[in-house]
């Protein structure tokens, strides 16, 4: 073992577990036509579930994931994480019947919470303070990267060698990078021992979202998952001949302005002033599509404009996780916050502008980008009100 890696090395390696986590949404979500061909009959409920049910253990146990994590160890959580998520993808690559398949989807959520929420951690741990804003907004970009490669590799090997190829693929990347962080992080420092009954647990819970700090990027970021994810997925269908460039343009755009014009601002402005500034910027955009009224082209560039927004509110979230918060604890529980409340977000979203355009069409668009955006912006600007008066 070495305790002399770069830390930026040790950043990037991380990220690259962080995409390994991702890829548990997408090596499903790429190639649902296929997995609704593997099993034949079933609903698109139940099919569905097979994506989505990895988020329901970060929904529910999130925060009690960012106070569980300090305590056991950040190298030993994210070793085991991401050994668990090899074998479950080895087992997945059985094809085993929809409930067991279902089951071992739901295991693999708390594989997916341990790593999103101790890797970001240690990243803001080990990154030099002047790399910070960029390391943060590097390991904010890690879900629609690994969406990228997945969908770019991922669906031309199971077109090739059929799905297990892509789930065994998958184990083998989860089984390295726990191998390398097993390398490369040093040892965990352990702590006093605090026993964590469902009374404290409980009480934690409450002391992380009464806390103007604390709590404060996990509410800016709900915000944002609320409509980034739903953006992405019925956006496009309202673009007509741009609808293919879009899907894949816009969460493009995020990641380009996230770690270009949100780096360049981390190191000038606090990063809860530059999610305040993207969610401005989105209710431009948002005003921007509904003076188009829908004519395709118009509508292509502004929701470009609205992804660069969003972009900026990406990485910006996570940079807020260590401004507020210098002390290891309140990074963890932060951490966790996010976890659970981007969780309730990326969920709930998605239903929730199908129905609104399925009512008002792009007014009802138009309304879902405007009223999170404002919210956003007010309850940033309440709790940095809060965080003045208590100091």
């Amino acid at each position: 073992m070495t305790r002399s890696a770069p830390p930026m090395l040790l950043v990037l390696a991380l990220w690259g577990a962080g995409l390994g986590s991702a890829a548990q949404f997408a090596k499903l979500g790429v190639i649902f036509d296929q997995i609704a061909l593997a099993y034949p009959g079933r609903s698109e409920v139940a099919l569905g579930l097979t994506v989505s049910i990895v988020g329901f253990v970060g929904l529910v146990f999130g925060t009690t994931a960012g106070l569980l994590v300090q305590r056991l160890g950040y190298r030993r959580v994210l070793v085991a994480a991401l050994s668990l998520g090899a074998a479950l993808s080895a087992l997945q690559a059985l094809l085993p019947p929809l409930p067991v398949m279902l089951a071992l989807r739901l295991a693999e959520g708390a594989s997916h919470l341990a790593i999103v929420v101790a890797a970001p951690v240690l990243i803001a741990q080990l990154a030099p303070l002047r790399l910070q804003g960029l390391a943060m907004t590097l390991w904010s970009s890690f879900f629609a990267v690994s969406f990228a490669i997945t969908a770019t590799l991922g669906r031309p090997l199971v077109e090739a060698q059929g799905i297990p190829a892509l789930f065994l693929a998958h184990a083998a990347y989860m089984a390295g990078f726990a191998l390398l962080l097993w390398r490369l992080l040093p040892p965990d420092i352990r702590g006093p021992a605090v026993p964590l009954s469902p009374g404290r647990l409980l009480r934690q819970h409450g002391e992380i979202y009464a806390s103007p700090r604390v709590a404060a990027p996990a509410i800016g970021f709900f915000c944002y998952t609320l409509v980034y994810v739903a953006l992405l997925t019925l956006l496009p269908t309202l673009a007509g001949p741009w609808q293919l460039l879009l899907a894949s343009a816009m969460p493009l755009t995020s990641i380009a302005v996230s770690l270009t014009l949100g780096v360049w601002l981390l190191g000038r402005l606090p990063a809860i002033r530059i999610v305040q500034f993207g969610f401005a910027a989105t209710m431009l955009a948002a005003g921007l599509i509904w003076l188009e009224r829908g004519a395709p082209l118009p509508l292509a560039a502004a929701s470009l404009i609205l992804a660069a927004a969003l972009g900026l509110v990406q990485g910006a979230s996570f940079a807020a996780i260590p401004q507020l918060n210098p002390d290891l604890e309140g990074r963890s529980r932060a951490a966790g916050a996010v976890a659970q409340l981007g969780n309730l977000g990326t969920t709930s979203g998605t239903p929730l502008l199908a129905a609104l355009i399925a009512w008002q069409g792009i007014g009802g668009l138009v309304l879902f980008c405007l009223l999170p955006a404002a919210a956003g912006i007010g309850l940033h600007q309440w709790l940095s009100a809060r965080r003045r008066a208590t100091g």
